[in-house]
């Protein structure tokens, strides 16, 4: 396992608790065009000089684009047909839920990402917004999964359960997401039992905690990849969020000020606050 952190000061790559510079060849959108991502870096370990731990983080991506699956957790299905219900959309949720096909949709360019300790956004026509806890899926420019990080699938939930047809709306704004800390590269994907957590404060104080397991994801996660490389082509790769677990009571919704915490092992803590 090696971690991946873009800084302002380029990338770090951090192994075994060690840092360290890589050549100047290496992006992430070179790792992200490898067909071995995992070897390209253990190559470059070998080659790298020691550096110290990354500050002034950024985002870990460059030219890739963010894509999400949702309806992946039965915790989400119910949400969305109780808050569509009255726009006659809450059967279209439960028969995603069934499906053979996922539920996919464009989430993102990298310059309406935010990275780790900056500003996320809620839409100014919107009055309940939350955000969504996702395990990101790294899928390299073959279709491949490599590696995972953090997301933040900000939502506008009022503006989605009008009507389905808005979910382009109510996902996809300037600073809608964000990802980090870190990019995680392993063959290994984390378990079932692995927890993924979220604390959103406000004034200080915790006003909303959850927690789930990767193992309430009812798809596989590389049959979210293969659907999503299916008819189409990322010559990049590509981020994928895999849907969320976690959602705050109906009578909660996000203020400016608002600090949200999303945590998974290995990849740390994803800090970000509402602006």
């Amino acid at each position: 396992m090696i971690r991946v952190y873009s800084s302002a000061r380029g990338l770090i790559l951090e192994s075994n608790g060690a840092y360290y510079s890589p050549p100047g060849h290496l992006s992430l959108d070179t790792l992200f065009r490898a067909a071995a991502p995992g070897d390209l870096l253990r190559g470059c370990l070998v080659t790298a000089t020691p550096a110290s731990a990354p500050r002034e983080l950024r985002a870990p991506l460059q030219s890739q684009e963010v894509w999400a699956a949702g309806v992946t957790y039965l915790r989400s299905k119910s949400a969305r047909m109780a808050e569509s219900k009255d726009a006659g959309g809450g059967t279209f949720y439960d028969r995603v839920y069934e499906a053979d096909r996922p539920e996919l949709f464009f989430k993102a360019t990298p310059h309406r990402v935010a990275a780790p300790g900056a500003l996320v956004r809620i839409r100014s026509d919107s009055r309940w917004n939350v955000p969504e806890p996702e395990l990101t899926l790294a899928v390299n420019a073959a279709g491949r999964i490599f590696g995972y990080t953090l997301g933040n699938d900000m939502s506008s939930r009022d503006i989605e359960g009008e009507n389905p047809l808005y979910l382009p709306q109510a996902k996809v704004y300037d600073r809608s997401a964000a990802l980090g800390p870190c990019l995680v590269v392993s063959e290994i994907l984390p378990g079932p039992e692995t927890a993924l957590r979220i604390e959103i404060r406000r004034g200080g104080a915790p006003v909303f905690q959850g927690e789930t397991t990767l193992g309430q994801i009812k798809r596989p996660l590389p049959s979210l990849a293969d659907w999503l490389f299916r008819d189409n082509s990322f010559p990049s790769g590509a981020y994928l969020m895999t849907g969320t677990g976690i959602v705050p009571p109906d009578t909660f919704t996000l203020q400016r000020g608002d600090e949200i915490r999303i945590t998974l092992e290995p990849v740390g803590t994803l800090q970000n606050t509402v602006g």
